[in-house]
Protein backbone atom coordinates (compact mmCIF):
# COMPACT_ATOMS: atom_id res chain seq x y z
CA UNK A 1 0.00 0.00 0.00
CA UNK A 2 2.76 2.50 1.21
CA UNK A 3 4.31 1.80 -2.25
CA UNK A 4 1.70 3.78 -3.89
CA UNK A 5 1.61 5.98 -1.61
CA UNK A 6 5.24 7.57 -2.20
CA UNK A 7 4.28 8.00 -5.77
CA UNK A 8 4.34 12.08 -5.91
CA UNK A 9 0.99 12.87 -7.18
CA UNK A 10 -0.25 10.94 -4.03
CA UNK A 11 2.04 12.33 -1.39
CA UNK A 12 0.73 15.63 -2.82
CA UNK A 13 -2.59 14.64 -2.81
CA UNK A 14 -1.91 13.72 0.77
CA UNK A 15 -0.24 17.08 1.29
CA UNK A 16 -3.41 18.59 0.75
CA UNK A 17 -5.67 15.69 3.34
CA UNK A 18 -3.10 17.46 6.32
CA UNK A 19 -4.54 21.10 5.20
CA UNK A 20 -8.13 20.10 5.30
CA UNK A 21 -7.41 18.45 8.59
CA UNK A 22 -5.94 21.63 9.74
CA UNK A 23 -8.63 23.68 8.25
CA UNK A 24 -11.20 21.30 10.26
CA UNK A 25 -9.21 21.47 13.63
CA UNK A 26 -8.94 25.10 13.82
CA UNK A 27 -12.54 25.49 12.71
CA UNK A 28 -13.72 23.38 15.83
CA UNK A 29 -11.75 25.54 18.24
CA UNK A 30 -13.48 28.67 16.08
CA UNK A 31 -10.51 30.08 14.62
CA UNK A 32 -11.68 30.62 11.41
CA UNK A 33 -8.93 32.54 10.12
CA UNK A 34 -6.34 29.58 10.50
CA UNK A 35 -9.14 27.38 9.29
CA UNK A 36 -9.28 29.20 5.99
CA UNK A 37 -5.33 29.47 5.85
CA UNK A 38 -5.54 25.48 6.21
CA UNK A 39 -8.75 24.89 3.43
CA UNK A 40 -7.37 26.77 0.52
CA UNK A 41 -4.23 25.63 0.72
CA UNK A 42 -5.93 21.95 0.63
CA UNK A 43 -7.40 23.15 -2.89
CA UNK A 44 -4.49 24.39 -4.06
CA UNK A 45 -2.90 20.89 -3.72
CA UNK A 46 -5.84 19.26 -4.88
CA UNK A 47 -5.43 21.01 -8.36
CA UNK A 48 -1.69 20.56 -8.19
CA UNK A 49 -1.80 16.52 -7.79
CA UNK A 50 -3.51 16.53 -10.86
CA UNK A 51 -1.20 18.40 -13.03
CA UNK A 52 2.11 16.55 -11.25
CA UNK A 53 0.36 13.24 -12.74
CA UNK A 54 -0.28 14.95 -16.11
CA UNK A 55 3.23 15.88 -16.31
CA UNK A 56 4.98 12.53 -14.89
CA UNK A 57 5.55 9.56 -17.18
CA UNK A 58 6.19 5.92 -16.08
CA UNK A 59 3.66 6.04 -13.99
CA UNK A 60 1.90 2.10 -13.80
CA UNK A 61 -2.06 2.33 -14.59
CA UNK A 62 -2.12 0.79 -11.09
CA UNK A 63 -0.59 4.02 -9.55
CA UNK A 64 -3.12 6.35 -11.93
CA UNK A 65 -5.96 4.28 -10.62
CA UNK A 66 -5.38 4.32 -6.93
CA UNK A 67 -4.03 8.49 -7.22
CA UNK A 68 -7.87 8.33 -8.50
CA UNK A 69 -9.42 6.42 -5.68
CA UNK A 70 -7.17 8.39 -3.28
CA UNK A 71 -8.17 12.41 -4.39
CA UNK A 72 -11.45 11.39 -4.60
CA UNK A 73 -11.56 9.90 -0.84
CA UNK A 74 -9.37 13.01 0.21
CA UNK A 75 -12.21 15.39 -1.34
CA UNK A 76 -14.90 13.91 0.58
CA UNK A 77 -12.42 15.13 3.85
CA UNK A 78 -11.68 18.46 1.72
CA UNK A 79 -14.76 19.64 0.24
CA UNK A 80 -17.46 17.54 1.99
CA UNK A 81 -16.63 17.31 6.13
CA UNK A 82 -14.67 20.38 6.21
CA UNK A 83 -17.32 22.53 5.02
CA UNK A 84 -19.97 20.85 7.57
CA UNK A 85 -17.85 20.89 9.89
CA UNK A 86 -17.32 24.85 9.34
CA UNK A 87 -21.29 25.19 10.08
CA UNK A 88 -21.47 23.15 12.70
CA UNK A 89 -19.11 25.59 14.43
CA UNK A 90 -20.36 28.57 13.55
CA UNK A 91 -23.62 27.59 14.67
CA UNK A 92 -22.28 26.51 18.02
CA UNK A 93 -22.85 22.44 17.54
CA UNK A 94 -26.26 23.59 17.69
CA UNK A 95 -28.37 20.05 17.03
CA UNK A 96 -30.38 22.42 14.83
CA UNK A 97 -27.38 22.34 12.59
CA UNK A 98 -27.17 18.89 11.68
CA UNK A 99 -29.68 19.09 8.75
CA UNK A 100 -27.77 21.62 7.52
CA UNK A 101 -24.57 19.64 7.95
CA UNK A 102 -26.02 16.19 6.23
CA UNK A 103 -27.30 18.06 3.74
CA UNK A 104 -23.82 19.69 2.56
CA UNK A 105 -21.95 15.62 2.79
CA UNK A 106 -24.47 13.91 1.14
CA UNK A 107 -24.17 16.43 -1.71
CA UNK A 108 -20.74 16.04 -2.02
CA UNK A 109 -20.41 12.00 -1.19
CA UNK A 110 -23.43 12.02 -4.52
CA UNK A 111 -21.88 14.11 -6.91
CA UNK A 112 -18.28 12.10 -6.51
CA UNK A 113 -19.89 8.91 -6.41
CA UNK A 114 -21.39 10.37 -9.89
CA UNK A 115 -18.31 11.97 -11.15
CA UNK A 116 -16.45 8.56 -10.30
CA UNK A 117 -19.14 6.25 -12.31
CA UNK A 118 -20.00 8.61 -15.44
CA UNK A 119 -17.02 11.10 -15.42
CA UNK A 120 -17.36 14.75 -17.12
CA UNK A 121 -19.44 15.80 -19.80
CA UNK A 122 -16.25 16.36 -21.64
CA UNK A 123 -12.53 17.15 -21.43
CA UNK A 124 -13.08 20.70 -20.05
CA UNK A 125 -16.86 20.30 -18.44
CA UNK A 126 -18.58 19.05 -15.69
CA UNK A 127 -21.88 18.34 -14.94
CA UNK A 128 -22.65 20.35 -11.45
CA UNK A 129 -20.75 22.82 -9.44
CA UNK A 130 -17.17 21.17 -8.46
CA UNK A 131 -16.76 20.72 -4.84
CA UNK A 132 -13.97 22.69 -4.85
CA UNK A 133 -15.54 26.02 -6.24
CA UNK A 134 -17.08 25.49 -2.50
CA UNK A 135 -14.12 26.02 -0.43
CA UNK A 136 -12.74 28.83 -2.55
CA UNK A 137 -15.89 30.79 -2.28
CA UNK A 138 -16.67 30.19 1.51
CA UNK A 139 -12.64 31.84 1.85
CA UNK A 140 -14.11 34.93 0.34
CA UNK A 141 -16.66 34.93 2.50
CA UNK A 142 -15.04 34.41 6.20
CA UNK A 143 -12.86 37.32 4.82
CA UNK A 144 -16.39 39.34 6.02
CA UNK A 145 -17.26 37.56 8.80
CA UNK A 146 -15.54 40.62 11.08
CA UNK A 147 -17.77 42.99 9.53
CA UNK A 148 -21.19 41.01 10.23
CA UNK A 149 -22.74 40.14 13.53
CA UNK A 150 -22.66 36.40 14.25
CA UNK A 151 -26.29 36.04 13.67
CA UNK A 152 -26.13 37.74 10.48
CA UNK A 153 -23.08 35.72 9.26
CA UNK A 154 -24.51 32.41 10.49
CA UNK A 155 -27.59 32.76 8.15
CA UNK A 156 -25.59 34.33 5.04
CA UNK A 157 -23.04 30.98 5.74
CA UNK A 158 -26.21 28.66 5.96
CA UNK A 159 -27.87 30.03 2.76
CA UNK A 160 -24.90 29.95 1.15
CA UNK A 161 -23.91 26.25 2.05
CA UNK A 162 -27.76 25.19 0.99
CA UNK A 163 -27.14 27.61 -2.66
CA UNK A 164 -23.76 25.43 -3.24
CA UNK A 165 -24.60 22.15 -2.19
CA UNK A 166 -28.00 22.44 -4.79
CA UNK A 167 -25.26 23.58 -7.59
CA UNK A 168 -23.27 20.58 -6.17
CA UNK A 169 -25.67 18.44 -8.11
CA UNK A 170 -27.36 20.20 -9.93
CA UNK A 171 -28.03 19.05 -13.97
CA UNK A 172 -26.26 22.44 -14.76
CA UNK A 173 -22.55 22.23 -16.98
CA UNK A 174 -19.73 24.06 -15.52
CA UNK A 175 -16.37 24.58 -17.00
CA UNK A 176 -13.33 22.94 -15.68
CA UNK A 177 -10.59 25.28 -14.48
CA UNK A 178 -7.50 24.29 -15.83
CA UNK A 179 -3.98 25.81 -17.20
CA UNK A 180 -3.06 28.93 -15.83
CA UNK A 181 -6.15 29.23 -13.59
CA UNK A 182 -4.48 26.87 -11.50
CA UNK A 183 -1.80 29.98 -10.76
CA UNK A 184 -4.87 32.47 -10.39
CA UNK A 185 -5.29 29.94 -7.65
CA UNK A 186 -2.34 30.06 -6.14
CA UNK A 187 -2.11 33.80 -6.03
CA UNK A 188 -5.79 33.56 -4.41
CA UNK A 189 -4.34 31.31 -1.84
CA UNK A 190 -1.28 33.72 -0.94
CA UNK A 191 -3.45 36.88 -0.55
CA UNK A 192 -6.06 35.41 1.38
CA UNK A 193 -3.78 33.92 3.52
CA UNK A 194 -1.91 37.09 4.12
CA UNK A 195 -5.78 38.58 5.00
CA UNK A 196 -6.33 35.61 7.57
CA UNK A 197 -2.42 35.93 9.14
CA UNK A 198 -3.54 39.62 9.77
CA UNK A 199 -6.42 38.68 11.45
CA UNK A 200 -4.69 36.20 13.35
CA UNK A 201 -2.50 38.69 14.57
CA UNK A 202 -4.55 40.90 15.62
CA UNK A 203 -6.55 38.42 17.56
CA UNK A 204 -3.74 37.58 18.95
CA UNK A 205 -2.36 41.48 20.20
Amino acid sequence: MLWFAKDLPNIISLLGLGSAIIGVYYAVLSMFPAAMIGLIWAVVFDWLDGRVARKMKGRTKEQREFGAQLDSLIDVISFGVAPMVLLLAVGGFEIRFLLGGFVILAAAVVRLAYFNTIGMVDGSTYRGLALDNNVIILVALFAFRPLLGSSAFLMVLFALLMVLAALNVAPIKTPKFGGNWYFALVAYAVAMSAVYAWQLLNLTL
